[in-house]
Formats: C-alpha cells, sequence, structure tokens
C-alpha cells in the first residue's frame, strides 16, 4: 500500500480591501493638531481637503473633517477622517473612535506595523485600534471605502 503524502498547507495573504488599512485613533486634540502631529511623526504631508457629507433626514447634511496626503507616491495615500461632528457620528457603530485614519496601501510599499508603532507614540494619542472593515456594519462605511 502507498502511503499518503504529507500535505503542507500554504497560507496566502489576501487583503479583501484592496489595500486599504484602517485605524482607529482616540484624541481629546482637534483635528488640525492631530494632523500636524501625524505630519511630523510620519514625516506626511496631511493637507485639509473637501469634507465627507453625509445626507440626514430632512435634507440636512453633516460634514466631517478630512486630511489627505498622496504626495509621498501614487500607491500610497493616507486620509485622517473625523467620526465626529458635534453629536453626529459617520460611524455610529464606533462612538468612542475619535478619528479613522486610512492608508491605501496598493504597492505594499509601507510597514503598515511601524505606522501602527509610530502613530502610537505620538503624545497627544489616547489609544490606536486597527479596524477590520468587513467585521462593521454601518452604511455610513461606504463614504470612507470609497
Amino acid at each position: 500500500m502507498k502511503a499518503n503524502p504529507k500535505i503542507k498547507r500554504v497560507r496566502l495573504k489576501i487583503n479583501p480591501e484592496n489595500g486599504f488599512v484602517f485605524f482607529g485613533i482616540v484624541s481629546p486634540e482637534p483635528d488640525y493638531k492631530l494632523s500636524l502631529a501625524l505630519n511630523r511623526k510620519l514625516k506626511i504631508n496631511l493637507r485639509n481637503v473637501t469634507p465627507v457629507i453625509i445626507g440626514q433626514k430632512e435634507g440636512e447634511e453633516i460634514s466631517f473633517s478630512r486630511f489627505s496626503d498622496a504626495s509621498a507616491s501614487p500607491h500610497l495615500t493616507y486620509e485622517l477622517i473625523s467620526n465626529r461632528s458635534g453629536k453626529d457620528y459617520l460611524i455610529k457603530k464606533l462612538i468612542n473612535i475619535d478619528f479613522i485614519f486610512r492608508i491605501f496601501n496598493g504597492e505594499n510599499e509601507a510597514d503598515i506595523n511601524l505606522i501602527n508603532t509610530l502613530v502610537k507614540e505620538i503624545e497627544c494619542i489616547t489609544a490606536v485600534f486597527n479596524l477590520d472593515p468587513a467585521t462593521i456594519k454601518d452604511r455610513n462605511l461606504d463614504y470612507i471605502t470609497y
């Protein structure tokens, strides 16, 4: 009888978000101060861009500030999006998160673990969480995963 060959399993690292990485940031600082701190620590160039605007009932619109940097590389984009606007939240499931830091890493040019460590070292940041958009069920998630 022939012995069965040993099966070797190989796990492939596939990112279903097409290179998007999300961090939840807790910080008491306003968005512009946090963007400056991220710019200094990560040596990037976050700038205030068009805010994320969502429509609510009765024709009311709510805007959430957004800072973006795409200058480093065409395949590497950083975005800092506010999760709060007054008493409203962009992602209601994440009410304890103040900001969402999104990194589009299309060509895997950045070391995400290094970025996470550097962000945690910033004094004005209380906490940093890795977010998995696949586990978050919120209709407004489409505004930041475009």
